[in-house]
């Protein structure tokens, strides 16, 4: 009789110790994809090279393609803006300099680091345009 906290076999269990092994393989390939920028960015290149030649040949998934292209275009601003906006910083504050040895200078600091935006376009580009397509026909 297994009254305690034993190991269930239900199917759920299953699915979740699944689940949780699939996203631990996933955070691993991320990991060590971390010190390869130029990898990365040109795998992003490839990926977004074969999205838009498949866009071209099919003649189709337009607007799938303009909220993509808005996403990435937030993604882009978010980048190259600062975390901090210095001149709002300025006038609520004023100016700061390092008082201590210890402080650093920091003249910017990304919104979105790099990795970020380089890994969340790839992880829309998963999905697919197919994957739009069939949420809209089981609909």
């Amino acid at each position: 009789m297994d009254v305690g906290g034993g190991a269930s076999d239900n199917p759920t269990s299953a699915v979740t110790r699944y689940t949780h092994a699939m996203w631990r393989r996933y955070q691993h390939l991320l990991d060590k994809s971390t010190p390869l920028v130029m990898y990365r960015w040109i795998f992003l290149s490839v990926i977004t090279l074969i999205y838009a030649l498949r866009v071209y040949m099919v003649q189709g998934y337009y607007i799938i393609t303009y909220g993509l292209g808005i996403y990435i275009l937030q993604l882009l601003i978010a980048f190259l803006s600062p975390n901090v906006d210095p001149e709002i910083q300025d006038i609520r504050d004023g100016p700061n300099l390092p008082t201590r040895g210890s402080d650093e200078f920091r003249p910017f600091v990304r919104r979105l680091p790099e990795f970020k935006f380089c890994i969340l376009p790839l992880s829309l580009r998963a999905y697919g345009p197919e994957h739009g397509e069939k949420a809209a026909l089981c609909a």
